[in-house]
């Protein structure tokens, strides 16, 4: 296999190394106990020593832009709350946990209290048994009812496997309770004979939100007794609820708050966290409660070097003659091979099964080519894999027996691995919380730990390994949900409707959003008020309204035409980008071709392959303003927010070469328009600042299309979200504005709150897209700035220099970021069309990235 990778025999003579977990330091809790001393360095080598190692190849010590070194730090100890029952704290204790870290303490005693709390602390800081000692001690006291059941518990994973992997945790450290303690998962593949025994006497019940909205809520009655006696609701990974699907789970949990209250039960919601900024924030977002903030981490960390990586420049060209940097999947493919080969175990994050498949090849590959007995160390570790295999997985790399790992960052959530010797990024993960998490994997008995982030080729990951005090000097982002979207409200409640009649009383729950949805539901005969409540009209499930992960409408299946197999699904609202005729579809490591796309009855037809590209739809958009509900002046432009109209239509795909990334060819389509209400940010420009930036009429649509395409490839920087989630429009005279436009918009129906932070950080955003433009090497555009990999317009026009420019006159009149928060008013008529919003026509003229 041919693959751009260094020439063979090419590694480097690297020495083992053990690691620590990666957390942020806090301050100790009240009840610290200091006769704990810092663990004993080890006889590893220094993770400095090893990173030069790893850079001694040819040419590979220009690729290190920067390294951070991160001083150790050591654990402080506290004490358990006296109420906390001595039975539990045995178990503790026969689990190897003498005392407790000082965060898990004091989280422990808000719970005891009474208090909805949040612990948000870095990877191995012992987040799990912060909740679960005052749960277990709470079901131990439950235990003595006359039912056996006086209280009980319910967890809620963002995946199946976590909730499985947490289960398996549960039942070992509660077996010295006895049956005190009946934990058991609860989600779509819980064999029916089984669910009735779990409603029935179950008292720690794991699940996720999906089977909460459609299975548990629903069938309320059937868990009267489990709800009755409902004491703590665990809400475990908050920080992965964000956007719309995080919107759905605040909508879920309230729903759920609901109908506890109407058996009587008002649960104590226990968070678990990564580092995040303002994480209470959140969680009172997510759940509608006051939620107090444990972030003071107390647990040991061994010295972290982290450097960031930027593979070098090739002599390949791509669009337009642009340069075209070495993919981050090859680069990544030859360290986890040089540290495979000294033996250390690692794990290489990417952001694509596809590219964790990659990965574990060309390592494979390469380390055939040294000794054939090592390429069997490395794999694959991705979904699409049973839950036996992944264990097996997990078990091998444990052991030793597996070296390397190459994993989707969606993994990062259950993985059950940790104490690894080095841990490599392939791509920014998409936000400063999912890096820390991902990093923190490598560590082992407070010794010293190796990450590398290595740099895709776009305006982001170019910027950060240029711009080092974006990762290492700023704080978590804040998580990004918006409950009131009225596309995710409105389902939720009717189906609040069918649990039980909603009344006036309930509103508030629910958010001042519910008085403008309300009549839109009756208007639609979805809801109807009899007296003083409105009840569910039609004899479909009210839940099954919503997808609470997708975007609506009936699912593409997708079959396998020779044989008639179904191999799974796509959301109704990718299926254009990703199962389009010709595209290469992925489906647990084999390889598809779509044959068909028939969008009437929601059929893919793909065939089996082996090609040797990737494919990347492409598609154009025209944008109209339905709503302004902020503006700012800009000096003489403006800068707004509201509620738009996009229009998009996927024209054509792009084939690229696997590990190259090189565009092989363009292949059109003939798919028809969607039309999207959503949220967008928007600036305007003025004829007068054209001028003063030197921007005449031949380069305006180049330059405002190059700003468009960097602002998107930036903003992930500032809301939790990935550049896929949003889409641009630039518009040299936009008909509603009938100026110079530049539109970010929310790619989720009613919006998804990106759009809104982008709006409240503007200045800081559009400093460092510039900025991102503007240090760029290369001379006229490339995908490390203004060039975007799923441009319907081929990427032209683009004019850097222009966009540059353009920016920094745009900035000259930008207000303090203070000001901006203080004029953005909440959403206000956002709510039209919630209840199913027409479909239109659409408008030209616009550059679309």
């Amino acid at each position: 296999m041919a693959f751009n990778h260094l020439p063979a025999g090419v590694h480097d003579a690297l020495v083992p190394l053990s690691v620590t977990p990666v957390t942020d330091s806090v301050p100790m809790a009240n009840n610290h106990r200091p006769d704990r001393p810092p663990a004993e360095p080890g006889s590893r080598p220094e993770p400095g020593a090893v990173l030069h190692r790893l850079a001694a190849g040819p040419s590979r010590a220009a690729r290190i832009t920067h390294t951070e070194h991160l001083p150790p730090r050591a654990g402080r100890h506290a004490v358990w709350p006296e109420r906390i029952r001595p039975e539990v704290v045995a178990a503790v204790r026969a689990a190897g946990i003498e005392h407790p870290w000082a965060h898990q303490a004091r989280a422990a005693e808000h719970a005891l209290d009474g208090d909805s709390v949040v612990v948000a602390t870095g990877t191995a800081s012992g987040k799990s048994l912060a909740y679960l000692v005052p749960v277990l001690s709470t079901l131990l006291d439950g235990s003595q009812a006359p039912n056996g059941r006086g209280a009980t518990a319910l967890y809620l994973a963002p995946t199946k496997a976590l909730a499985a992997d947490q289960c398996r945790s549960v039942k070992e450290l509660s077996q010295p309770l006895g049956t005190s303690v009946r934990a058991a998962v609860y989600d779509g593949d819980t064999p029916f004979e089984e669910r009735e025994w779990i409603r029935q006497y179950g008292t720690y019940v794991l699940t996720n939100p999906d089977m909460l909205h459609r299975g548990i809520l629903p069938s309320h009655p059937r868990w009267s007794s489990f709800l009755k006696a409902l004491k703590y609701v665990v809400v475990d990974e908050c920080h992965t609820y964000r956007g719309v699907f995080g919107s759905h789970v605040a909508q879920v949990l309230r729903r759920l708050r609901r109908l506890c209250a109407r058996y009587g039960a008002s649960p104590v919601f226990l968070l678990a966290s990564a580092t995040a900024a303002e994480p209470a924030v959140a969680a009172r977002r997510l759940t509608g409660l006051p939620v107090v903030e444990v972030a003071d981490d107390a647990s040991p960390r061994g010295e972290l070097v982290f450097a960031l990586w930027e593979p070098p420049l090739t002599e390949l060209e791509g669009e337009k003659g642009a340069p075209v940097r070495r993919t981050a999947t090859a680069e990544a493919a030859d360290l986890l091979t040089d540290l495979t080969v000294q033996g250390m175990r690692s794990i290489t994050f990417v952001r694509s099964r596809r590219g964790a498949e990659l990965i574990s090849v060309i390592a494979q590959e390469r380390l055939a080519e040294v000794d054939r007995s090592l390429a069997g160390r490395v794999a694959a570790y991705r979904g699409g894999y049973l839950p036996e295999e992944r264990r097996a997985l997990e078990r091998a790399l444990h052991s030793g027996e597996l070296l390397g790992l190459a994993a989707t960052n969606a993994l990062e959530l259950g993985l059950d691995i940790s104490g690894l010797d080095a841990v490599v990024i392939a791509g920014y993960p998409g936000t400063r919380a999912s890096l820390w998490q991902q990093a923190g994997r490598a560590g082992r008995s407070g010794q010293g730990a190796l990450a590398v982030l290595v740099a895709r080729d776009d305006p982001l990951d170019t910027f950060l390994v240029h711009h080092p005090e974006a990762l290492f000097d700023q704080p978590v982002e804040s998580t990004v949900l918006d409950p009131d979207n009225p596309y995710v409200l409105a389902p939720h409640l009717c189906a609040a409707a069918a649990e039980l009649p909603l009344t006036e009383e309930d509103l508030p729950l629910f958010g001042p959003a519910c008085e403008e949805l309300l009549p839109q539901l009756e208007a639609a005969k979805l809801l109807r008020r009899r007296t003083r409540a409105w009840h569910w009209t039609r004899r479909e499930r009210a839940a099954d309204l919503t997808d609470i992960r997708g975007e609506g409408g009936r699912p593409v299946q997708v079959v396998e035409a020779g044989t008639g197999r179904l191999l799974g699904t796509v959301d109704a609202g990718a299926a254009h980008t990703t199962v389009h005729e010709g595209a290469v579809h992925l489906h647990q490591g084999r390889t598809y071709l779509v044959r068909s796309l028939d969008l009437e009855d929601s059929v893919a037809l793909v065939e089996q392959a082996t090609p040797t590209y990737s494919t990347v739809a492409r598609d154009t958009t025209a944008i109209s303003v339905l709503e302004t509900d902020t503006e700012i002046p800009w000096g003489d432009g403006r800068l707004c927010y509201g509620s738009v109209e996009v229009t998009n239509q996927v024209v054509s795909f792009l084939r690229r070469r696997l590990i190259t990334g090189e565009v092989l060819g363009e292949t059109k389509l003939d798919l028809p328009p969607r039309t999207l209400r959503t949220r967008a940010v928007w600036w305007t420009v003025t004829e007068d600042q054209l001028d003063a930036a030197r921007i005449n009429p031949e380069i305006l649509g180049g330059a405002l299309h190059a700003a468009e395409h960097a602002s998107i490839g930036m903003l992930p920087l500032f809301a939790t979200c990935d550049r896929w989630d949003i889409g641009g429009v630039s518009v040299p005279l936009h008909p509603d504005t009938l100026l110079p436009t530049v539109f970010v918009y929310d790619g989720h129906p009613g919006g998804a709150g990106f759009a809104e932070r982008a709006f409240h950080t503007a200045r800081a955003w559009l400093t460092a897209t510039r900025e991102a433009i503007a240090s760029c090497e290369c001379d006229a555009g490339c995908p490390s700035c203004i060039q975007s990999p799923k441009c319907g317009n081929g990427n032209d026009p683009l004019h850097k220099r222009g966009a540059v420019r353009l920016l920094t006159e745009l900035l000259r009149g930008a207000p303090r970021e203070d000001s901006e928060r203080d004029s953005a008013e909440g959403r206000e008529g956002s709510g039209a069309g919630a209840a199913g919003a027409a479909q239109e026509g659409s408008r030209g003229g616009a550059q679309r990235g």
